[in-house]
């Protein structure tokens, strides 16, 4: 009440912002008639300008007003659309790395114009991220006409170009892209042997489009490129035809709120009989346990046609918050496998993880960040906590008249589809367009065939429908149109309102259920009512919906149980819609402690990736590694040496044949122990003999090879050494994750004993890599010609690239098929041969 009082007085947060905001618009507008007395070249010639001025130190902050009412200017001229006032709002708030709040149709795709070109005056590049390649090149093609007219270049990434066509599309002033293929071209970038082949430049700032969706819905799918591992399928195959024998509450129980599955004593000692095991948790049988865990999840908690569809003798993920297909992109874990196996389509290996980052890492990078979408408020909280963003709603253009009426709920889904079918039936009638949002496949079906034998002609737009997505959303605002459904329709479409609508009511958005997600539910409301356009909705509800019977069906049942609700008698009332809402309340905060939790796992990992693909790319660029080189062979001197004295042992008494034994593995020399007892003293000189003594016989190896050919090939190990150690340490980190929860057992913090783990980890991976590095480096030798076959050029493997939506990239990542083996031959690129010997 007090707090309702003082908003009146003193304005929301959100008002302030936009009042502060208010006089960069007002000094934007005055500048308009000076624009537009301008001649074309004129302003062509004014990017040049604003460039040399923020060179000679003018901040982008001083230009923003010139420099938008210059966009303004050229996008009237090129496209004959002006930018309104709430689109320069959100222009500032953009390029001051704020997510801007905007409603469907108010005009995103243009206000991102302004920030986008602000921010190319830098020369450092500016990332426009969309969630599909269509939005991609449509949005690029489109404004182009703009940065183009005033002299940027545009470029666009999708997912069939080669690695030069996106350098050059990186290398324009503003580009264009999946979130998807910006981060897997992230990743590629960290796993190539050749600087001129790198794609990405430095990431600089980006703009996020639908920024919810990609930094919250889909934080939890992290990006991955694996390579396949040889596992056979057998045990997926027999874990899979246990599982029918297995009892729900007798053998097994399901936590709904949590979606997971858990084993009861019975179904222990059942799962044990059926596998011919005595002690399924006995640590020998660890994966047989995995495997029965993945399938019995596979049957209980997954569906066919809700979360994945079966097409082409495939299993092919249904994005829960967009409802399309996710093609290329399979569950972790051998969760995927154990589907294949339900389903009885073939069952592919598994694979290895050769290089992961999760969109939090990877949009965390940029030095600055900001998004739009029509709906971020609800989630305000978590954008600040994860990626210190804050949300600004943006006025409408025209006021907002849609109707929102108030949830209907019925006792039973058969009692509110009914419902729904009669309201579809008497506004198809009326003429009025109705939008029938369902939250999956076999729904949005189920619902099409119920309307089929009612006679109403309609459409349907799921993952398995969406060859004719354009033409159907294109028809759903015409008179008479129904169209059915998933979340397909709530992003990225823009319906359109037919002649003679507007007097009808304009779009009817019907829902047939809540979404966990109050934003789903918003983004799937804000199809009508665009600019001001009519429009209603209303969501259709039964207490037998997954959300109400297990975030709050017994207290909205209690209250149907004291009205005397009759059988087809919904209740409507605010105090239900409420009490909905705070069940998807609920369902966000468990939620987003997930997500909080994933990233603070995540960001141990994603410490250590840092650390890894920043010497990768040292190596790449700087080319000259010798300084490297040198200073590791000192630090092994100086380890070896440690490792093999005692500062309470007189000098004799070392223990010397360690130390000789050690230098041979290291370097590939014997010392000779006498002369290095009689010249050291200490062990800084005993280290610094062996050290001397090891870079002397590599500076005679140097001058065999050449200087060129050995910075080359010092490079190029070191390279191959960084990957593969990489990869097993991929692994190491991820069995210590599955296995740290245990922990909590003991009173341990798993978080905490998971950063220290791995820590010791990573020092091992850094020590190894040294150690093979120069344990590889020591012991090649030229070889004749023809004993040493040339090593093959990198070539195309079969890896996978796992992400989040239809749009993903499915080509292979080229890669070196070179593997330098304790006696494999090595070739540096230069043309010559070389060959290593097995040293001691």
């Amino acid at each position: 009440m007090v707090f309702s009082l003082l908003t009146k007085i003193f304005g929301s947060s959100n008002d302030r912002a936009i009042k502060k905001i208010q006089p960069i618009v007002e000094t934007i507008n005055s500048l308009e008639p000076d624009f537009q007395q301008l001649e074309d070249l004129e302003l062509t010639k004014k990017t040049a300008e604003f460039q040399q001025r923020h060179q000679g130190g003018e901040s982008l902050d001083t230009l923003l007003p010139e420099a938008f009412a210059l966009v303004r200017e050229a996008s009237w001229r090129k496209l004959n659309m002006r930018h309104f006032d709430v689109q320069l709002i959100g222009g500032i708030a953009l390029h001051q790395g704020i997510i801007a709040e905007m409603k469907t149709g108010e005009g995103k795709t243009l206000m991102s114009t302004l920030p986008a070109y602000l921010n190319a005056l830098s020369g450092k590049g500016v990332h426009v991220v969309t969630v599909n390649d269509y939005l991609a090149k449509r949005d690029a093609e489109w404004m182009a006409q703009i940065y183009n007219f005033l002299g940027l270049e545009v470029g666009v990434v999708v997912h069939d170009m080669d690695d030069q066509e996106r350098k050059k599309a990186y290398n324009a002033d503003i580009t264009y892209g999946t979130n998807n293929e910006f981060g897997f071209d992230y990743l590629r970038d960290n796993m190539k042997f050749d600087r001129e082949s790198l794609a990405q430049r430095e990431l600089n700032f980006a703009i996020v489009d639908e920024v919810d969706s990609i930094l919250i819905d889909e934080a939890r799918t992290p990006l991955i490129i694996s390579g396949p591992a040889e596992k056979s399928t057998h045990l997926y195959q027999q874990s899979n035809t246990i599982i029918p024998a297995f009892k729900k509450e007798e053998d097994y129980t399901i936590d709904e709120e949590a979606k997971s599955v858990m084993l009861t004593e019975a179904g222990i000692a059942k799962g044990e009989k059926l596998l011919g095991v005595d002690n399924i948790y006995d640590p020998a049988n660890i994966e047989i346990l995995h495997h029965l865990n993945q399938a019995l999840k596979a049957h209980t908690l997954f569906k066919r046609d809700v979360d994945y569809i079966v097409k082409n003798d495939e299993v092919v993920i249904v994005d829960e918050f967009t409802g399309r297909l996710m093609a290329g992109r399979r569950y972790s874990e051998g969760l995927h496998q154990a589907l294949e196996a339900k389903e009885k389509v073939k069952i592919a290996n598994e694979n290895q993880t050769l290089a992961s980052i999760t969109f939090q890492n990877y949009f965390r990078m940029y030095d600055k960040l900001s998004g739009m979408t029509g709906t971020a408020e609800t989630e305000a909280a978590e954008f600040k906590k994860i990626y210190d963003l804050d949300v600004l709603v943006i006025p409408t253009h025209r006021p907002m008249i849609r109707k929102d009426f108030p949830d209907l709920i019925y006792k039973t889904q058969k009692e509110k589809y009914n419902a729904a079918i009669q309201e579809i039936i008497t506004l198809h009638r009326k003429g009025q367009p109705v939008l029938v949002g369902t939250i999956s496949i076999d729904v949005s079906e189920d619902l099409s065939k119920k309307l089929k034998k009612m006679g109403v002609k309609h459409t349907v737009l799921n993952a398995k429908h969406h060859q004719a997505e354009a033409e159907i959303v294109a028809n759903a605002g015409q008179k008479g149109a129904v169209t059915i459904s998933t979340n397909m329709a709530g992003r990225g479409t823009d319906i359109v309102l037919g002649e003679g609508v507007k007097e009808l009511g304009g779009l009817h958005i019907l829902g047939t259920s809540r979404h966990e997600s109050r934003r789903i539910d918003n983004q799937l409301r804000g199809r009508s009512g665009r600019q001001g356009d009519e429009g209603s909705s209303r969501f259709y509800l039964s207490l037998e919906d997954d959300l109400l019977r297990i975030f709050g069906g017994d207290r909205i049942t209690a209250i149907m149980d004291r009205l005397g609700i009759d059988e087809g008698e919904p209740i409507e009332h605010k105090l239900i819609s409420r009490a909905i809402e705070n069940a998807q309340s609920k369902v966000e905060g468990h939620n987003f402690e997930i997500r909080k939790q994933l990233i603070e796992y995540d960001d141990v990992m994603n410490q250590q990736r840092e650390v890894i693909y920043r010497q990768r790319r040292q190596a790449l660029k700087e080319g000259d590694l010798k300084s490297e080189i040198i200073e590791m062979i000192e630090e092994k001197a100086m380890d070896i040496v440690h490792r093999f004295q005692d500062d309470k042992l007189p000098l004799e008494e070392w223990d010397w044949e360690g130390i000789s034994d050690a230098v041979k593995r290291q370097f590939d020399f014997t010392i000779d122990v006498e002369t290095l007892k009689t010249e050291t003293d200490n062990k800084e000189n005993a280290s610094q003999h062996i050290a001397d003594h090891a870079m002397a016989l590599y500076a005679a190896k140097e001058a065999l090879i050449g200087e060129e050919d050995t910075r080359q090939l010092e490079r190029y190990i070191m390279l191959q050494t960084v990957d593969t150690l990489w990869k097993e340490h991929l692994l190491n980190m991820d069995h210590l994750k599955e296995g740290i929860g245990l922990r909590s057992y003991a009173q341990q913090n798993p978080l905490i004993i998971y950063k220290k783990e791995g820590y010791e980890m990573f020092q091992g991976l850094i020590d190894r890599i040294r150690e093979e590095t120069l344990a590889i480096l020591f012991r090649i030798q030229i070889a004749p010609s023809a004993e040493a076959p040339v090593m093959k050029k990198p070539q195309n493997d079969n890896l996978i690239l796992s992400g989040s939506d239809n749009s993903l990239p499915r080509q292979p990542v080229k890669r070196s098929s070179a593997k330098i083996g304790r006696n494999d031959p090595c070739h540096c690129g230069s043309g010559k041969k070389y060959k290593k010997c097995c040293g001691a």
